[in-house]
Parts: structure tokens; C-alpha cells; sequence
């Protein structure tokens, strides 16, 4: 997993690096103006704050999230390796966005609103997501934001619980997604049925989903 954000208006020029969820007790290390913030505990890496990064990817811009290319994450992993850390960063590839299909939707044991889904998404695997959306059911195809993604207003999903069941993920609405003439409501994003079960979310498209 790899999270990259740059605001420079608010943060100045400093990327900041996501690998893993955040945790109670963390330390970092500064070295040559990168810092690496790990489990203080487990020595496990969660992320690096690259405090001068125009000096390292001078084209960079952006103000929220950025992609990196894998010659920007082979580039800062050189970075890395000059400062005495390790070269761990893994570009990503593909979406956490992808399009999924609610195969089982069914009432949580301990809530009059909750469903307890299981999702498909790539690869025929599915996921356990757990949704408060008053029109999920099962047999649509939705939005996943799978662990890992970064949402339009900068919240990041991780695994987690609701009332005591494990969830994966979050089945989004178009409001969250912040398309284009998206109801400002709850509710799932249920997508036409020419959308691929599997396939990266177009973001693009999806703002023509909500026409005037």
C-alpha cells in the first residue's frame, strides 16, 4: 500500500507517505529532511514525510492526493537508500476504487439498520463490508473503496468493526465520492449494469453518472 498527499499551501513542500495504519505509540527519525515515522514497538514503517520533495520530484504538484508513477517511487526509494533508509516503497498500480457486485446483503446481529455484505471485486474475491446505506440490497453493483483508498475528502479506509463485525472496506455514495449533481443523501452508488465487476472506477465517467 502506498498513500501519497501534497498540500503545499497548508504543509509546505512536503509530501506525505502513507504504508500503514497509524498507531498508538509511534517514533520517527529525520534524515537529510525525510523523516520515517514507524511502530515505536515493532520498528514496522508507516510512513515517510519527504520535508523538501521539489528537490527530489521537481515536477511535482497537486494539492490532496497524488499518483506516483513507479519512476517517482523508484526515484524516492533512491532517496531513501541516500539517507540511510530502506528503498521499501511499492508503487501502486492500479485503483482502490474498483467496481464491485453485492452478492448477500443481511441484517446485522446487532443493529436495525446495518447490512453485512459480501462484495465481489477483483478476481472473483470478496469482501466482508459492513453498510448503513438505506438502499443497499444484494444483487447491485457499487463503488468499493477497498482498504487502502483515500477518499475524495482525504479520510482513508482501513479494515475495522461495526457493533463487534469485521469490515473491509467501504461501499461509497456518489456524495462521497463527490461526482457531479450527486444527491447530498445517504445512499449507495448503484451502478448501471455496463460497468465491469473488477475494473478500476472511472472517476471520469462517473461524473456524467448524475445528469441534470
Amino acid at each position: 500500500m502506498l498513500i501519497a498527499s501534497y498540500n503545499p499551501q497548508e504543509l509546505g513542500d512536503t509530501l506525505i507517505v502513507v504504508v500503514a495504519q497509524d498507531v498508538e505509540n509511534q517514533a520517527h527519525t529525520v534524515r537529510d529532511n525525510i523523516a520515517r515515522i514507524y511502530d515505536a514497538a515493532t520498528e514496522k514503517t508507516l510512513g515517510y514525510n519527504f520535508l523538501q520533495i521539489s528537490s527530489i520530484l521537481p515536477e511535482i504538484s497537486g494539492n490532496g492526493q497524488v499518483y506516483l508513477s513507479e519512476a517517482d517511487v523508484a526515484t524516492l526509494n533512491a532517496a531513501l537508500e541516500d539517507a540511510g533508509f530502506a528503498g521499501e516503497l511499492v508503487a501502486e498500480t492500479r485503483s482502490r476504487f474498483v467496481v464491485g457486485y453485492v452478492k448477500t446483503a443481511t441484517p446485522h446481529p446487532d443493529s436495525d439498520h446495518l447490512l453485512v455484505t459480501d462484495t465481489v471485486v477483483d478476481n472473483d474475491d470478496s469482501l466482508q463490508i459492513v453498510s448503513g446505506s438505506p438502499n443497499m440490497q444484494a444483487d447491485i453493483k457499487v463503488v468499493v473503496a477497498k482498504v487502502g483508498a483515500m477518499m475524495p475528502n482525504g479520510l482513508i479506509i482501513w479494515p475495522g468493526e461495526l457493533r463487534g463485525v469485521e469490515s473491509n472496506g467501504m461501499i461509497c455514495s456518489g456524495r462521497e465520492l463527490k461526482l457531479a449533481n450527486a444527491p447530498q443523501k445517504p445512499g449507495a452508488l448503484i451502478l448501471p449494469d455496463d460497468y465491469v465487476v473488477g475494473e478500476d472506477f472511472d472517476f471520469e465517467r462517473g461524473q456524467t453518472i448524475f445528469k441534470n
